[in-house]
C-alpha cells in the first residue's frame, strides 16, 4: 500500500494541561489547578512515555519540539530544565533546533522569560487574543491589555528574537474597529509572527452550550479583509490561512504539520503520527486526556496511548487537509515522499478542483488559487475519502 523510500521529517509535541481557569471557547484539553500542579511527577510521566516511543524512531534527528497546553509557562523553569534535558538525553537534536513554549500574559514574569530562554527555549507564542480590557473579560482570559503588552515587551528585553502573538477576531460584541486596532497593536509590538483567526464556537465548550452574541457575517468579512491588508502593509507574509511571519520566521513546527510530516506526541491527551519505513505504516495514536489518568498509567509499564494505522485514502486526504491550508502549496513529490503514495491516487480530485478554479496544478506546483483559498472547505471536500 504505501512505498516509503525516505521519512518525512520528524517533530515533538509536548502537552502540559493545567491553566489558571479555563476559557469559555477552548476546547483543547485543559484542566484547571485548584491543587497545585504535580511538576515533577508529570515530568517523570513526560520521559517514560518518550521512552514508550522511541522504538519507533530510533535513529531519526528531532526538527522541532513544541511545548503547548493548557499553559505550559506555569511551569517553573527547573521543571522545564528537567524535561529539556531528558529530551535532548533521548533523542538527537541538532543545535539550532526551535524550540518553541506556549505563553499565557497573565503567567509571565520577568526573571521566568529570562530562565526559559537560557534553558535553549528561542521561540515564544504568546496567547494575547485582543488588547483590549472589555473583550479579554468577555472571552474570560485571566489577563488584560497592560499584561499583554509586558509579555511581548519582555520577549524582546530578554532576548527572544522570535515570537509569535495570538490573535481571535470576531469576539463577542467586537467592532470593526477594534478587530483592526487589535491588528494595529500588535504590528506595533514588533514580534516575527502573528496568528490571526476567528473564533468559532467549538462544541464542548461553554460558549457552544451558551452562546455569546457574535458579530454578523458581513462585518467578520471586513474583519478579515481589513486585517489582513494591515499585516501585509506590514511586510507579514500570509503563509497559512491563519499565520503571518515575517521573512524566515515562519512557524517550523506548524509547518512540519501542514506538510504532513511526523511527530511524537507526549502528554496527557496529545497525538502523534509516525511514518514507518521498515513496516511500510503510517501509525497514529493518542494519549489518555486527564490529567490523573495519564500520571497514574505512565507511572507502570502498560502503554500508556490507543492507536490505528491509516489506509491509502486517509493518508492522500489528511496531507491535502493540511497542505492545501499553505498559501504556496506544495510541489507534487512531496505528496510521495510524506506519504508513500503515487500522486495520481488523488488525480481525478486535482482535475475536478482545476476545472472548478480552486487550484493551479503543473508538475512543479499545486497550490490553492485566491478563489480556493476563500471556499477553502469546498476545496478539501473533494478529497473526502
Amino acid at each position: 500500500m504505501f512505498n516509503f523510500t525516505s521519512l518525512p521529517p520528524l517533530s515533538l509535541y509536548v502537552h502540559i494541561p493545567w491553566c489558571v481557569r479555563k476559557c469559555p471557547y477552548c476546547d483543547f484539553n485543559s484542566h484547571e489547578h485548584k491543587n497545585g500542579i504535580p511538576e515533577k511527577a508529570y515530568v517523570n510521566a513526560l520521559l517514560s512515555d518518550l521512552d514508550q516511543e522511541l522504538p519507533e524512531i530510533w535513529g531519526r534527528p528531532l526538527h522541532t519540539v513544541f511545548i503547548g497546553g493548557g499553559t505550559p509557562s506555569l511551569f517553573s523553569a527547573e521543571a522545564l530544565d528537567e524535561l529539556i534535558s531528558g529530551i535532548r538525553a533521548r533523542l538527537n537534536l541538532p543545535a539550532n533546533i526551535e524550540i518553541t513554549l506556549e505563553a499565557n500574559p497573565g503567567t509571565i514574569e520577568s526573571d521566568k522569560f529570562r530562565e526559559f530562554r537560557a534553558l535553549g527555549i528561542n521561540r515564544l507564542s504568546i496567547g494575547v487574543q485582543s488588547f483590549n480590557d472589555d473583550a479579554l473579560q468577555r472571552i474570560g482570559r485571566i489577563h488584560g491589555r497592560k499584561e499583554a503588552l509586558r509579555a511581548a515587551e519582555l520577549a524582546h528585553d530578554v532576548g527572544f528574537d522570535n515570537f509569535n502573538l495570538d490573535l481571535m477576531f470576531g469576539l463577542p460584541q467586537q467592532s470593526l474597529e477594534q478587530a483592526i486596532e487589535d491588528v494595529n497593536t500588535a504590528i506595533a509590538l514588533e514580534p516575527t509572527h502573528i496568528s490571526h483567526y476567528q473564533l468559532t464556537l467549538e462544541p464542548n465548550t461553554l460558549f457552544h452550550h451558551q452562546p455569546p452574541v457574535l458579530p454578523q457575517d458581513e462585518t467578520l468579512w471586513s474583519m478579515q479583509e481589513q486585517c489582513q491588508h494591515k499585516l501585509a502593509e506590514a511586510d507579514y507574509q500570509h503563509y497559512e490561512v491563519s499565520a503571518y511571519a515575517k521573512a524566515n520566521k515562519r512557524c517550523l513546527h506548524n509547518l512540519n504539520y501542514w506538510q504532513f510530516g511526523d511527530y511524537l506526541g507526549i502528554g496527557a491527551g496529545a497525538h502523534g503520527k509516525i511514518s514507518n519505513a521498515q513496516h511500510q505504516t503510517i501509525r497514529r495514536n493518542s494519549k489518555l486526556r486527564h490529567p490523573d489518568e495519564y500520571l497514574a498509567k505512565a507511572a507502570g509499564t502498560e502503554r500508556i496511548s490507543t492507536e490505528h494505522k491509516l489506509n491509502s485514502n486517509d493518508a492522500g486526504f489528511e496531507f491535502m487537509l493540511n497542505a492545501l491550508r499553505l498559501s504556496d502549496g506544495f510541489a507534487p513529490h512531496q505528496f510521495n515522499d510524506h506519504t508513500g503514495l503515487p500522486i495520481s491516487i488523488v488525480e481525478e480530485q486535482l482535475r475536478i478542483a482545476e476545472e472548478n478554479e480552486l487550484l493551479e496544478w503543473n508538475v512543479q506546483l499545486i497550490r490553492p488559487t485566491e478563489k480556493g483559498r476563500n471556499y477553502l472547505n469546498e476545496l478539501l471536500q473533494l478529497f473526502l475519502p
